[in-house]
């Protein structure tokens, strides 16, 4: 404390600072880098444990013995799809109640703002049919969940036939404290959606459904069945949700501790785990499952129904079964065998999943980076901007430079306020257009080009979001003609802290996306002035926007998934990331269109002002 309350020491700090301050901020960025591809190595991650005593230990007796049974079912299934072309509601609700459960339906309908590309779809009509085991030795207000979606064609029929064959097991038990609640959700994520509000009485997206006529108990668990072959090679774990939130840790821990148990092969994001941790070949290989969570975290969609849960406190997963080349195979029976041992788990808990980590990252199932070790990455970047800041500060403290003569050089009085506000409030209203714009003017856009709805929206973000770089480093000319050197000072520390406190709540809500967008926006705002090269400095902001950024995710990740793709592919996959963002957020309320449209382009734009600042 004596070091800031002494004038003279706290000036000669400032002054260290400020005059190494290029050297600090460079030295930060590369540690931060550096710490977070460290993250990956071994030594630097904690090993996966239980920490809920309910679930410590997997001494059940597994007895599932219908997997053949199952996939008979899902055949029948699958004929009865196909027969009605969707989903069989009379067939299912009729195959529930022989197995013993409470059954009802639940009729949605969306309008989406724009055709879904994808699946060639704009008005979505479905039906979702559930079916509730009611606990025999409860007082019934506690329910876990287990779905499948309906996919279109041959997909996830043999899910639907475990869903049902694990249903008809369960009745036959006694030991149930929870209601189950079998559900075969239609439309795949929008029926998910759909069920959920019509459960918790909510309607947050505009969707039109009919009210749930049957209901259990408050849920604290649930799984999402995805499996599209009579066999399967391994398990492959889904966790990302709405966001970028995730479940309880606990919930990875107990799918991992029955998969060793039962000897199942499972796998996170598609990869397998590997011991040769100490060798090069090991550690890229932890890193890159590593960073594909981040990137997928990042993306702020859900990766499966179990996404939805996660806004509902509900933890929640999505297991896939996995088809390869693999030697190891796997049948129906052991994955409802493992199925039955985590509802068994489940089961005996006394309170929802909290004693274990909410913010983890996953190199590995048996390995995860816990908050407090992932956050000092994002924190060294961070500290850039408030070094920036600081320095920025003091030199507009600075007395005027004298002349040779010692006279007092004459300085123009301080920032006009119209300069500095004119461009913050014109950047913003480009970030206004970019976020409202293309979805209501789609239908001018059609009339006048030969343009489906879904290339009219994008086309139309990429053209307000080129149109935005010509429009605010002019601005400050309308109201008060040059710039002068103060001015822009001033406009820079106002965007330096914008954008800290931006990065630094969206770290805390996603700290993948914050780290993300601080990997590229913190050094271009570091450094950016008006006395750099202009056509040098332009190219590398451009590279370095928010749109720029997202094309390179889209050829990464492509990369670590080991299926890269072209030039002309990424730029197809491009717009439909663009197309499926809004989409997105339109129907499940995805924040990361409008925090890059409202907040981070604009934020960017006043770098950009700075730029060409004359």
């Amino acid at each position: 404390m004596g070091l800031l309350s002494d004038p003279n020491r706290r000036r000669a700090l400032i002054s260290l600072i400020t005059r190494l301050n290029a050297p600090i901020c460079l030295v930060c960025y590369l540690v931060g880098v550096t710490w977070f591809m460290g993250l990956a190595f071994e030594p630097f991650t904690l090993r996966t444990y239980m920490s809920e005593n309910a679930m410590g230990s997997t001494m059940v007796e597994e007895r599932f013995p219908a997997g053949e049974r199952a996939l008979v079912t899902g055949r029948e299934f699958a004929a009865h799809k196909k027969k009605v072309g969707g989903m069989p509601v009379d067939w299912l609700v009729k195959t529930m109640q022989a197995r013993g459960l409470e059954v009802f339906t639940q009729r949605f309908s969306r309008t989406l703002p724009f055709p879904d590309e994808n699946k060639e779809r704009y008005m979505v009509k479905g039906t979702n049919v559930y079916g509730i085991l009611r606990a025999p030795r409860a007082p019934r207000t506690e329910a876990l969940v287990l779905s499948a979606p309906c996919s279109p064609g041959d997909n996830n029929n043999q899910a639907v036939g475990l869903l049902l064959g694990l249903a008809q097991y369960f009745r036959s038990q006694v030991y149930w404290a929870k209601d189950i609640i079998f559900l075969v959700n239609e439309h795949d994520l929008i029926g998910m959606q759909a069920w959920l509000e019509g459960y918790h009485h909510t309607n947050t997206t505009g969707m039109d459904w009919s009210p749930l006529q049957g209901r259990g108990g408050s849920i604290q668990a649930a799984l999402s069945l995805e499996l599209s072959s009579d066999v399967v090679t391994s398990l492959d774990l889904v966790l990302e949700g709405l966001n970028g939130q995730l479940p309880n840790l606990d919930l990875v821990n107990l799918f991992y501790a029955f998969c060793q148990k039962i000897g199942v092969l499972c796998t996170i994001q598609g990869k397998l785990q590997r011991n040769d941790w100490d060798s090069v070949s090991g550690y890229s290989h932890a890193a890159q499952t590593m960073i594909l969570m981040v990137m997928k975290q990042a993306s702020g969609r859900p990766w499966g129904d179990h996404g939805l849960f996660l806004r509902y406190h509900i933890e929640a997963a999505t297991i896939k079964g996995i088809n390869s080349f693999r030697p190891y195979k796997t049948d129906v029976t052991t994955v409802g065998r493992l199925l039955e041992g985590m509802y068994r788990k489940l089961n005996n808990l006394l309170e929802r999943l909290h004693q274990s980590y909410f913010f983890y990252l996953m190199p590995s199932l048996s390995h995860f980076v816990s908050i407090g070790y992932y956050m000092p990455a994002f924190g060294l970047l961070a500290v850039i901007l408030l070094l920036r800041a600081l320095d920025l500060w003091v030199q507009l403290g600075a007395p005027p430079p004298r002349a040779e003569d010692g006279t007092v050089e004459i300085v123009p009085s301080g920032p006009g306020f119209l300069s500095v506000f004119t461009p913050l409030v014109i950047s913003h209203l480009t970030g206004a257009a970019l976020y409202v714009l293309p979805i209501r003017l789609q239908g001018t856009v059609v009339e006048h080009f030969p343009v489906s709805e879904t290339e009219a929206v994008v086309l139309m973000a990429i053209a307000i979001y080129t149109a935005g770089l010509a429009l605010p480093h002019n601005t400050h000319r309308l109201v008060a003609g040059e710039g002068t050197e103060q001015e822009w000072k001033v406009l820079k520390l106002v965007a330096i802290l914008y954008l800290a406190v931006l990065l630094g709540c969206t770290a805390l809500i996603n700290f993948s996306l914050g780290f993300i967008l601080a990997l590229t926006l913190v050094p271009m705002a570091a450094f950016i002035t008006p006395h750099v090269s202009k056509v040098l400095s332009a190219v590398t902001m451009v590279f370095l926007s928010p749109a720029c950024t997202l094309l390179f995710c889209v050829f990464f990740f492509q990369e670590l998934q080991e299926s890269p793709v072209t030039f002309h592919e990424a730029w197809v996959l491009y717009l439909s990331v663009i197309s499926q963002g809004i989409l997105d957020h339109a129907l499940y309320g995805s924040l990361v269109y409008p925090l890059v449209a409202l907040l981070v382009y604009p934020c960017w734009l006043l770098f950009w002002n700075i730029l060409f600042w004359k």
